[in-house]
């Protein structure tokens, strides 16, 4: 299994339409993916600004796949117009 987190700084006055592009444009597609097992947006509690993406896939190919999909690169557009910048780390499970 692959980790992948991605944190986001978004500023406060696209907070809402980051949240709702997640739930309503970006999930969706990523969930049909195969070999993907979990997707998620999180909020920092103590800094509203810092989100994180997780994705759970079973494999680094399946990750790949999503990275260099057609409906991938057509969102990227809109993603990156909410947020002020970005950081990816990804994780495989030890134990």
């Amino acid at each position: 299994m692959i980790e992948r987190h991605v944190s986001y700084e978004v500023p406060l006055d696209k907070a809402d339409d980051f949240e709702h592009f997640f739930v309503e444009r970006y999930r969706p597609p990523v969930m049909n993916m195969p070999g993907l097992i979990e997707c998620e947006l999180l909020r920092e509690s103590d800094e509203p600004t810092h989100y994180q993406m997780v994705f759970r896939w079973e494999t680094a190919d399946n990750a790949a796949a999503w990275r260099t999909s057609l409906v991938h690169t057509e969102l990227q557009p809109a993603l990156n117009a909410l947020h002020a910048g970005l950081t990816i780390v990804a994780y495989s499970r030890v134990a």
